[in-house]
């Protein structure tokens, strides 16, 4: 063994780049093994070529972090990589249950979501669209549409005739739109 290979093992770097017998024992590894534990690794993620080929590239880096230890005298080493796969698949699938599901956002974006300054921007300008109405028709439209009453009730409230006031609603009602279309709010 080189001193440059030494010591990149000893960092935990792999072998160094370059030529040399490590990365012909890595080119016969993967020419060998890659093969046989793609379709292996295929099985294990239920067809998701995607991920079988991160499986299998992952499995080739960590035995080639880790070419002094393996021996290609002593037999075959497809079982070393068969192991540290399905380990590779087992920790990615409980990682995967360990964080929560990713949601598409998209459909959030299809939903309408005030915006807090519009929303006090069309309030500002409805108050001061009412206070261009008389006190008659800005009373009636106060009872009914922002306090909820019926037309009774505001009749009974303000101590006017249930007529009265449908008649100022329908009269508040237009001086409110002409109102507010001078600000420039339409519709």
């Amino acid at each position: 063994m080189t001193e440059q290979h030494s010591r990149g093992a000893e960092r935990g770097d792999g072998p160094p780049y370059g030529p040399g017998p490590d990365e012909a024992l890595m080119r016969t590894l993967y020419q060998e093994h890659a093969g046989p534990l793609f379709g292996f690794v295929l099985r294990l993620v239920a067809g998701d070529r995607q991920r079988a080929e991160d499986v299998v590239q992952e499995t080739l880096v960590r035995a080639w972090r880790n070419i002094d230890r393996l021996d290609a005298a002593t037999g075959s080493l497809r079982p070393w990589l068969v192991t540290v796969a399905r380990r590779i698949v087992i920790d990615n699938h409980r990682s995967s249950l360990a964080r929560p599901r990713e949601v598409d956002p998209s459909p959030l974006e299809l939903l309408p979501a005030e915006d807090e300054l519009d929303k006090a921007l069309r309030l500002m300008t409805i108050s001061d669209a009412l206070d261009d109405l008389t006190e008659a028709h800005r009373a009636v439209i106060v009872e009914t549409y922002l306090k909820g009453r019926t037309v009774t009730e505001a009749a009974a409230e303000l101590g006017i005739p249930a007529g009265t006031v449908r008649s100022r609603i329908f009269y508040a009602l237009r001086s409110l739109k002409l109102a507010l279309e001078e600000r420039g709010v339409t519709s």
